[in-house]
């Protein structure tokens, strides 16, 4: 395998394709995933699994080797070949699956792929850490959480279990629709939101036209299948099933700013907004009408605002920037639950509905975990997700769903007759400021991202405890050591987010201010710390 990383947690398995990532090391995590499942699963005799790929070139011998895997170790499997990481979430709650294998690296460049998971169901029993009486199931599909995704973790790497003798009596199945009923739920959610019998008749008289950039990915077939036949004109810019990225694969402005891609297409084509998904489909990121890239915060934000604007009082107009409901009771408050790394600026969007926020450390099965948990609690928990596009929306699925996100992000169009750069500025405007020594801090959001490498995620500590100790003693200080470390400067509007990363050999320093040049002297400052140890 050489230096190739291969990269474990509770986003699954990583790795290139051809040195850390082989048929055998996918055999052997997807046996070690139905290993677990047949010694958690006490309904039936073999758990039943969904396989999946998310369609980028060179993924077939991983999917078969995964499909063979849990074969022989004991599952009843149906495989649906190319499919986005949110429609195999539904079609595990349809089916009633025990859980699911999806092939697929999420935003990794073309080399790289993986094997990602879902489970719908978990007995708990052995569990160790107290929590067996407070979290009986998994009652709808999502990723593992860190416990149970270390447990799989573990037989994985102690690769002496033995492969099941009944295995050779099972068979497997087929299913090739899962984008239909991921697109039926959406809909539905969709149209009990808007109180509407039929979601698209919201549309019918302020017709849309949209671009949208599958990456040759799986979104594609879900896209066309979500707009075909309604007023919303989609554009497929890269909708070819070749599984060739025609740009690195990562939604962030420089792929996205190329000659010819999406920031382009949508005024050439004189779309109202454009939307780019990653391979598998489950992260969203959006253009303006004007070409502009918002950025993968604003995904969140616009989803959440969607859902507040149409849950709110009638009394309260579009676009109105004073409380919506301030006042309301923060014990019965809708609530959104997100990571550390996301932006502060659902904190004020929150807040000028009367919501508030939950953080949790980063990866879609924390946020999941949090917000399960507060729903067992008797908690109106509205919508969940992270920054980096991946939008939670708990109606449709407990996974990252870039359809659930478009389909809010193009109700909340309809809904306020606001363009994107409009809606922008309207959530710039709702941001609270604060003061430095009795001057005034003007409202904004300028986040900053910088990655350096590390052999591995243990390596990031030294840093994390650096920063830690540097900061603890500063007044007015709040620090959250969930994940890494996160500090947040409150008058100053401010905060740094230090940790290693699930899915990569990196660890990711971020920072946000009102301004660029506070963001950087931010993150300058963060990395003066850690350089001082």
């Amino acid at each position: 395998m050489g230096e190739a990383p291969l990269i474990l947690g509770v986003s699954g398995l990583r790795g290139i394709v051809g040195e850390s990532l082989t048929p055998e090391v996918a055999v052997r995590y997807a046996g070690a995933f139905g290993v677990w499942l047949n010694d958690r699963t006490d309904n039936e005799k073999w758990p039943y699994v969904i396989v999946a790929r998310d369609g980028r070139e060179g993924g077939e011998a991983i999917y078969y080797a995964a499909i063979s895997a849990l074969i022989a170790s004991g599952c009843r499997v149906c495989e649906i070949g190319v499919a986005m990481t949110p429609s195999v979430g539904v079609l595990c709650d349809a089916k009633r699956a025990d859980g699911a294998v999806i092939i697929t690296a999420s935003h990794n460049p073309q080399e790289w792929n993986g094997l990602k998971l879902l489970v719908r169901r978990e007995s708990w029993s052995g569990r160790t850490d107290g929590r067996a009486n407070v979290i009986e199931s998994y009652a709808d599909a999502c990723a593992p959480d860190a416990i149970a995704a270390g447990d799989i973790i573990k037989v994985f790497q102690d690769s002496s279990h033995t492969w099941d003798a009944s295995a050779e009596y099972l068979s497997t199945t087929s299913d090739h629709d899962s984008e239909h009923s991921h697109c039926l739920r959406v809909l539905d959610a969709c149209s009990d939101i808007a109180g509407v019998e039929y979601f698209w008749d919201v549309l019918e008289n302020t017709p849309m036209r949209i671009v949208i950039d599958a990456v040759n990915c799986s979104g594609q077939y879900a896209d066309r299948a979500l707009f075909e036949d309604t007023p919303v004109h989609a554009v497929l810019l890269y909708g070819e099933p070749s599984g060739i990225f025609p740009h690195t694969p990562e939604p962030t402005k420089e792929n996205l700013s190329g000659e010819g891609g999406l920031c382009d297409a949508v005024p050439g084509l004189k779309a109202d907004v454009g939307f780019a998904q990653d391979p598998d489909a489950d992260r969203l990121a959006i253009v303006d009408e004007r070409g502009e890239y918002i950025g993968e915060e604003y995904t969140l934000v616009l989803a959440a605002l969607s859902l507040l604007e149409a849950r709110k009082t009638p009394s309260v107009a579009c676009g109105d920037t004073s409380p919506a409901g301030a006042g309301e009771d923060q014990a019965n408050a809708p609530v959104i639950v997100t990571n550390l790394s996301t932006s502060r600026m659902i904190d004020d969007v929150a807040a000028r509905y009367g919501a508030r926020v939950e953080r949790t450390a980063v990866g879609e099965a924390n946020v999941v975990e949090r917000m399960k948990a507060l729903k067992a609690a008797g908690e109106d928990v509205v919508l969940g997700g992270e920054g980096n596009g991946g939008v939670i929306w708990p109606e449709v699925v407990y996974v990252r769903d870039s359809l659930g996100a478009m389909a809010l992000t193009l109700a909340l169009m309809a809904r306020t007759g606001k363009t994107v750069s409009e809606l922008v500025s309207w959530i710039n405007s709702m941001a609270v400021g604060g003061e430095t020594g009795g001057t005034p801090v003007p409202p904004g959001y300028t986040i900053v991202k910088r990655k350096v490498n590390i052999p591995s995620k243990d390596a990031a500590k030294p840093a994390v405890e650096a920063v830690r100790t540097a900061c603890e003693g500063e007044a007015g200080v709040v620090i959250d050591l969930q994940d890494g470390v996160r500090v947040d400067w409150p008058e100053q509007r401010a905060w740094a987010h230090v940790r290693a990363s699930n899915t990569e050999p990196i660890m990711r320093l971020i920072g946000e201010a009102p301004s660029r040049a506070e963001a950087e002297a931010l993150l300058a400052r963060i990395e003066g710390m850690i350089a001082a140890g």
